[in-house]
């Protein structure tokens, strides 16, 4: 039963990084006043939360919930919400101080309450409830006096786990917790926070484990084991299996021969200690003591020299072999076996300083608020480094067979990358998950392939392939997404780096660019369906070509429009007599292109006649598809800042009922109003807002344009073109259309002062060590030199040829490198 609860932890822990984002997709159970009493009274844990008014920080709890609901299931507990606007459980509902509190039920009571302050994200939430459950298993002593009779309770019956966190509700708090639900039976668990107790263990300021050893009859203090590595579930689990080894065993054959040992002790070094007949005992209370010293660290062998078997040279007297070199054995000859302690010890230490120097580096909160680390894509990895991206479900490419691979399917989506740029390594899961989610939705027509640039260099550098040449150019950035099609070419995606953006960017792309129709049933189709159900509840934009023939210049001009939008927009083509029909109907010449916005479902389509050129119309386009008062999210944000215009961002909260309701809704009206009462004056303008129920990342923006958070709603004006500056318009001044052009143009004027400065654009290494570029400088001053640009006589630049044939155009003239350059 034991292992089953094991086995089941490291499952759960192995796939922690899948099941918060499979969660937050899915639906928190949202339960009725007959289902609160159904479940209270069914025998599990149940934790609840009475929803009244959604505010931000009830907004971000909930999204929080929704991640612990799956991890809590596993643990027999029920999680769910009670929205008392629609259900009202009496003496829940009708308290006020209700919303800022969730509830554990147990025997169909209320068994503990939690302020929202204590049960902020996942970890915190689970943590706190199975400390809950486990509040009579998991102990707390304050004090040195308690702890000692603690130990005196439990001598001879079980061990003790003594767990030091710096906090509660933190990650290492959840493992202690989760740990303590496998193990609970078995040892007993102890929690402390700080206090005397840290006196006579060892202060630390990070979070530490202890095994305390009294199970067996000892002296009147049991000894104890510090767990020498960072606080996790995996390494305390690693840890408690550790110390259930033997604290000595004995051979009698050479060390070469004892096999390295076997699951779960397959990382741990051996240490062996020679023993001769005469000195025995003396060797073996000798090993005895220096395995205590090692527990934790190395297991400890004691090889008898009177077996003949034992052919080792009698001037060696100890050896060790460790688990990243195989069955190799190194022999020494020691004084002292304290060097030989001093030598494991000396390498674990030095191994945890490296490990919590790489934890410390990836405490997101701690770095930022220092301004150390803001990398949080390396925090990300860091955090994952212990679990393998799954890689089944799409196929690794090599030079041989990237050719063929190409040629024998419709559509191949390539994922270049990098093992050790973390930017790919964060991307790869989500590639990973669009190839599984495809195949679980029937497309077999497209093909997911990666193709690793670290080991596969000449692909990646566009190297032909025997006689065959490849049809894009060197891959300069990591990671990198083409969409490849046989004699066509190809496509970059350009968009976030997530799995739905890029699903919804591969099916947008299956569909033929564009798509002749022939009839009305065909164009209602096209004009009302979707491309596929794995976009169900999708909307996206659209364009139709009318044009009286298809080989006209025009058709051409549409045609290589179509291309370049693949994946972003939809588009078809009428000709002939369907085409007239259409034409007539919305009172247009032909040739011209109808664009269909997806905000735009129930007004007439813009039309467009004027275009020369494919990147005229493409321009046109985008235009045509750009919302009057377009909605900043982090998905669009890249495109709205490439338009070049200086952002006149209006900040709204989430509204709490129907009067902040109406109150928004006019305050967006009347900013929809502002770029026509200004006309021209407005074309530098990109008028925008940001919901911060719906992006709730927007307070965290809001608060670095001005260093605090102003009331709300707020109008900032940004990312101008001529400068850094920020500049708020007056806190509680009513929003109209005309204050805010008589704003602008004290803005203009230099009459208005910032209320702040955008950061700089430079992204320096984060840490002196990450450098790269620094450290190739030193290393090869050589190849320094060649990087800079060199000038001639006339003070023109030179530069290297090497250089230049990498930023020669493309035959496709929109191809560029997407996302950071590693280059």
């Amino acid at each position: 039963m034991m292992w089953l609860r094991v086995a089941f932890l490291l499952l759960c822990t192995s796939a922690a990084g899948c099941t918060d984002t499979f969660n937050a997709s899915g639906l928190l159970l949202e339960f009725t006043a007959v289902d609160f009493d159904d479940k209270i009274n069914s025998g599990k844990m149940v934790f609840i939360y009475f929803e009244s008014q959604v505010s931000q920080t009830v907004s971000l709890f909930l999204g929080e919930l929704k991640k612990s609901a799956d991890v809590l299931k596993d643990y027999g507990v029920l999680v769910g919400k009670i929205n008392c606007k629609k259900e009202r459980v009496p003496s829940y509902c009708t308290n006020e101080m209700v919303q800022q509190t969730a509830f554990l039920f147990r025997d169909g009571k209320e068994f503990l309450s939690f302020d929202l302050d204590t049960v902020f994200d996942v970890n915190s939430i689970v943590s706190e409830v199975l400390f809950a459950i486990l509040r009579d298993e998991v102990k707390y002593v304050h004090s040195d006096a308690d702890l000692l009779v603690m130990e005196k309770s439990v001598r001879g019956k079980k061990d003790i786990v003594l767990a030091y966190v710096s906090s509660l509700g933190t990650q290492e708090h959840r493992s202690v917790m989760e740990t303590a639900y496998v193990y609970g039976s078995k040892h007993q668990f102890i929690l402390i926070t700080g206090g005397p107790v840290l006196k006579h263990l060892g202060s630390s300021p990070l979070s530490r484990v202890w095994f305390l050893h009294c199970a067996a009859p000892n002296s009147e203090r049991c000894p104890l084991t510090p767990m020498r590595t960072p606080l996790s579930t995996l390494s305390l689990h690693a840890f408690l299996q550790l110390m259930e080894a033997p604290l000595l065993s004995e051979v009698y054959k050479d060390p070469a021969a004892v096999p390295s040992p076997l699951f779960p002790y397959r990382r741990t070094p051996q240490v062996f200690l020679f023993s001769h007949s005469e000195t025995e005992r003396l060797d073996r209370d000798t090993a005895e003591a220096l395995a205590w010293r090692l527990r934790g660290v190395a297991l400890m062998t004691l090889v008898h020299r009177k077996s003949p078997a034992v052919k080792t040279p009698v001037e060696y007297n100890a050896a060790y072999r460790l688990p990243d070199e195989g069955p190799e054995v190194r022999y020494l000859t020691l004084d002292n076996p304290d060097e030989l302690l001093e030598l494991f010890l000396h390498r674990e230490g030095d191994e945890m300083q490296s490990e919590e120097l790489e934890g410390e580096e990836c405490n997101i909160e701690d770095d930022v608020s220092n301004g150390e680390l803001e990398d949080e894509i390396v925090a990300s990895v860091y955090l994952n480094r212990g679990h393998m991206v799954h890689t089944d479900s799409i196929t690794q490419l090599t030079s041989d067979d990237f050719p063929d691979a190409v040629a024998q399917s419709g559509l191949t989506v390539v994922l270049f990358y990098l093992k050790w740029d973390a930017v790919s390594m964060a991307f790869l899961s989500s590639f990973t998950e669009v190839a599984q989610r495809l195949a679980d939705a029937g497309v077999v027509d497209v093909h997911l392939s990666a193709v690793d640039c670290g080991e596969w260099t000449d692909l990646c550098a566009a190297r032909p392939v025997g006689s065959r040449p490849i049809s894009f150019q060197p891959i300069t950035a990591f990671p990198s997404v083409l969409l490849l099609r046989p004699h066509e070419p190809i496509q970059v995606y350009r968009g976030m780096l997530g799995c739905e953006p890029l699903l919804r960017f591969i099916l947008l792309s299956r569909p033929p660019s564009p798509r002749v129709l022939s009839t009305q049933q065909e164009v209602t189709s096209f004009l009302h369906g979707t491309p596929h159900p794995e976009l169900a509840g999708y909307i996206p934009d659209k364009i139709v070509g009318l044009f009286r023939m298809r080989t006209l210049s025009d058709a051409s001009v549409f045609n290589e429009a179509a291309k370049s939008l693949r994946g972003r927009v939809l588009s078809a083509m009428l000709t002939d007599v369907l085409a007239q029909e259409w034409a007539a109907d919305l009172s247009v010449s032909l040739p011209a292109v109808l664009v269909f916005p997806s905000w735009k479902r129930h007004a007439p389509p813009t039309a467009l006649s004027q275009f020369t050129s494919a990147d005229e119309l493409v321009s046109h386009v985008d235009a045509a598809l750009l919302h009057p008062l377009p909605e900043l999210t982090v998905e669009n944000l890249p495109s709205l800042l490439s338009l070049g215009k200086a952002l006149l961002l209006l900040f709204v909260g989430e509204e709490e009922d129907e009067l902040g309701l109406r109150q928004n809704t006019l305050l967006l009206e009347e900013m929809k109003r502002l770029p026509e009462s200004g006309g021209d004056r407005m074309e530098p303008y990109l008028t925008c807002w940001i919901h911060l129920g719906h992006t709730p990342a927007g307070m965290s923006v809001l608060g670095s344009y001005l260093g605090s958070l102003p009331p709300l709603p707020a109008l900032i004006l940004t990312h101008l073109p001529s400068g850094r500056e920020v500049y708020e318009y007056p806190p509680n001044t009513p929003i109209t259309a005309q204050s805010v052009l008589q704003w602008l143009q004290r803005v203009e004027d230099a009459k208005e002062s910032p209320a702040g400065m955008l950061g700089n654009d430079d992204w320096p290494p984060s840490v002196e060590f990450y450098d790269f570029l620094k450290i190739m400088d030193e290393e090869e001053p050589g190849f320094a030199k060649q990087r800079v640009p060199q000038r001639d006589d006339d003070g023109e630049e030179e530069v290297d040829e090497a250089q230049s044939t990498a930023e020669e155009p493309t035959a496709d003239s929109s191809y560029r490198t997407p996302h950071h350059s590693e280059l």
